[in-house]
């Protein structure tokens, strides 16, 4: 697992109109923001858990850290990338969700530790995660419907 988050470490910020803990229970359910294809408990400290998109993606991860209303630690143990040269490019990075209360609202920035420019992935992954969070996930915690598996 990575300890620090690099500057070039790709990162996207959203501010919505709900609590923190609204975000964190949002985040915490990646099938109802991110994917349908789904295996295990995402919201449990410590269990292992897999994503699939089609034959072009495969992660399986770990919950490493869980602060409820404040931060969400998935490290990836394993993946899959069947669109780049170096199809293991995400295995050994981490999904961070720090989560704070700005203003009245709640600011949710997303980090992938380790995805940076120098990756193959970096371009399609930077720009699946921006659709995703800014899109997908804030739709989610704002209105309680997310579009899984919707990249664009």
């Amino acid at each position: 697992m990575l300890d620090t988050i690099d500057l070039h470490d790709f990162s996207t910020v959203i501010l919505v109109d709900q609590t923190p803990r609204a975000a964190f229970d949002a985040i915490i359910n990646p099938r109802a923001w991110w994917g349908q294809d789904i295996d295990g408990n995402t919201d449990t400290l410590g269990e292992e858990w897999s994503y699939r998109y089609k034959d072009i993606h495969y992660s399986k991860h770990r919950t490493v850290e869980l602060v409820p209303g404040r931060k969400v630690v998935w490290h990836v143990v394993d993946g899959t990338l069947n669109f780049v040269k170096d199809k293991s490019e995400w295995q050994g990075t981490d999904l961070v969700f720090d989560i704070a209360e700005k203003d009245g609202k709640t600011e949710v920035r997303f980090t992938h530790r380790g995805l940076v420019p120098t990756v193959e992935c970096f371009d399609a992954c930077s720009s699946g995660w921006s659709g995703l969070i800014t899109r997908s996930l804030r739709n989610l915690i704002e209105s309680g419907g997310g579009t899984p598996d919707d990249f664009e």
